[in-house]
């Protein structure tokens, strides 16, 4: 095991062996209610319907179904089945730029969000759906067209843990406006009726990405899991703390009790826009820290609680 294993980086066997847990989150339409920002829970639309078979009439069918060929054709009246697809898409949107290493407890955001990602993989493929991804970084682009069957799943993590993020070869990148892009990248990918699960601590959210939402949002259901650090919503007890990313530090002072509040409200701010958003457009939000339990919290995001 390299130092950092599951701490600063992910490591391989623990992604592969979430699929232990992945059995109690299935991701279909008749068991997910997820919790939208502002309280209440939506269901997923689930996936879309696909013609079946025709069968003759039977009284107390909807006369707007009718097959009318194959009445014309056989002379007795006959009304078109539709099943639900047994193949939805489902694609997971995985940030991985500078501002998700961060972390002091348990793990960096990248790595908390990572193993989130990898436990929705094989979720999606336990359950008959196919699987999609993108992964990126300031440096780096990955994306996979939706795919069914566990090879998938595994793909994706190798893919994952291949990604150049974790040798830290994107921190003298300056490339801006990396989620725009990635979000623009994911609608052109992005086919209707799809699951769209977005992972990221959403700093970089703009009037521009609420656009690109906007689209995306339309005909599919989108899910963001907003990861973050306890150190991010509020600062440690008053005293002196050294911050570093591993070439410089800094001293941070949080006896101050106005400088405390500040910081407090500036996440509440942002936090509170997030969820605005959310509502707005009917997307499903689920906040979870790196000190989280992160199956019990998806669980309760996703209105399984209990089940």
């Amino acid at each position: 095991m390299e130092v950092g294993d599951d701490i600063v980086r992910v490591k391989l066997s623990t992604l592969i062996g979430l699929n232990r847990d992945a059995r109690s989150l299935p991701l279909i339409s008749n068991s997910v209610k997820a919790q939208m920002a502002g309280g209440h829970l939506s269901a997923f639309r689930g996936r879309g319907m696909e013609y079946h078979e025709s069968r003759p009439y039977q009284p107390g069918d909807d006369i707007r179904a009718i097959d009318w060929r194959v009445t014309a054709r056989s002379g007795r009246t006959h009304t078109k089945v539709y099943r639900e697809e047994r193949e939805r898409p489902v694609l997971l949107w995985l940030d991985l730029s500078r501002s998700m290493f961060f972390g002091t407890r348990h793990c960096f955001k990248s790595v908390l969000a990572s193993r989130v990602a990898a436990l929705l993989a094989w979720s999606s493929v336990q359950h008959g759906d196919r699987l999609g991804y993108l992964v990126f970084s300031e440096a780096q682009h990955i994306e996979f067209r939706p795919t069914p069957g566990k090879r998938s799943a595994l793909q994706f993590i190798q893919q994952l843990v291949a990604h150049s993020a974790w040798d830290q070869a994107d921190a003298n990148s300056q490339e801006q406006d990396t989620g725009v892009k990635a979000l623009m990248r994911l609608r052109q990918v992005t086919r209707p009726g799809s699951l769209v699960i977005l992972l990221s601590d959403f700093r970089f959210v703009d009037a521009e990405c609420r656009g690109q939402l906007v689209e995306l949002s339309r005909h599919n259901d989108v899910v963001m899991i907003h990861t973050y650090d306890p150190f991010e919503r509020a600062l440690p007890p008053p005293g002196y703390y050294r911050v570093t990313d591993g070439s410089a530090s800094v001293d941070i002072d949080t006896a101050n009790r106005s400088v405390r509040e500040q910081y407090s409200d500036r996440y509440d701010q942002q936090q509170q826009a997030l969820e605005h958003l959310c509502k707005e457009l009917g997307l499903f939000l689920i906040d979870i820290a790196t000190d989280d339990d992160m199956l019990a919290t998806l669980k309760t995001g996703l209105g399984m609680q209990g089940r």
